[in-house]
């Protein structure tokens, strides 16, 4: 057995199926040991409750996962829960409780915090969220992971969860922050052209493999920054899929010998200049 996904529907939970329970009966198991990767789905009507349930149920079963080295908090559909209305919590003793986790994929940010982000291991982190908390920004800049090889944040917008600006990101980008960092992702921005602007002649491109500015509001203005840096040119992978960059600046892109993808180019609206991320909601 090497991944199980655990989850409990609306109908389960209203006739008493709790996730706790679920998780407890799964490390019984004869086959706990061998998981290696393990998914939480909705956790029972998770617009209104907490993973606080899970993260408990979790570490106090953490000898029970002694091969677990993929979590991933929060997969669920949008006909199960909104991403932002997923309601999550403080996942820092997940990290604790697992010292040999490679991987953590967490889906929603409302009330999502990582208090205290310290691992040795963790080689990748993944948020994906209508709307990143400074908060959050803002534990991930203090974090101690020295073996972080991806990082991939899905900011959002502010009607949905985001409340910082490009000051709250940039300290993400800082030389040393993450010196094993070789995919580097900040999308579905509604401030993905002064991202775009920043990073584009930022040193941390010195040690990326992959920049990743896809599913956002880039227009040809951030895109021109990028393509001016020569420190750009060293990516072996560029994502600016899902934009709003005119198509002069796609061909330009196309042109340019570098391994960009400028696909799903998206429409403003006629009677208003408005531009969305690809994910909110």
């Amino acid at each position: 057995m090497a991944e199980i996904k655990l989850k409990v529907d609306y109908d389960d939970y209203e006739e008493g199926k709790r996730i706790e329970t679920e998780l407890e009966k799964l490390a019984a198991g004869s086959d706990s040991a061998a998981i290696t990767s393990l998914i939480i789905g909705d956790w029972g009507q998770a617009y209104e409750n907490s993973s606080e349930d899970v993260v408990k149920a979790m570490v106090q079963h953490k000898d029970s996962f002694p091969a677990l080295r993929k979590l991933f908090i929060g997969e669920m559909s949008y006909e199960e829960c909104e991403i932002s209305w997923i309601v999550q919590s403080d996942l820092s003793p997940l990290l604790e409780a697992f010292p040999r986790l490679e991987s953590l994929t967490i889906q929603g940010g409302n009330e999502l915090r990582l208090s205290s982000l310290q691992h040795d291991r963790l080689e990748e982190l993944r948020i994906i969220t209508g709307g990143l908390s400074s908060a959050v920004l803002a534990d991930i800049a203090g974090a101690r992971l020295p073996n972080l090889r991806k990082l991939e944040l899905y900011l959002g917008v502010e009607d949905y969860g985001f409340d910082g600006g490009l000051e709250d990101v940039l300290p993400l980008i800082e030389p040393g922050r993450f010196p094993n960092l070789t995919y580097l992702g900040l999308k579905n921005s509604e401030l993905q052209d002064d991202i775009a602007i920043a990073v584009a002649d930022a040193p941390i491109l010195e040690q990326l493999e992959t920049l990743d500015l896809s599913l956002g509001t880039l227009t040809d203005e951030g895109a021109e920054a990028l393509l001016a840096s020569d420190r750009i040119k060293g990516l072996k992978q560029l994502d600016l899929h899902y934009h709003y960059m005119s198509d002069d600046m796609m061909k330009r892109w196309q042109q340019s010998g570098l391994q960009v993808d400028v696909s799903d180019k998206q429409k403003t609206d006629d009677d208003e200049d408005w531009r969305y991320p690809s994910i909110t909601e």
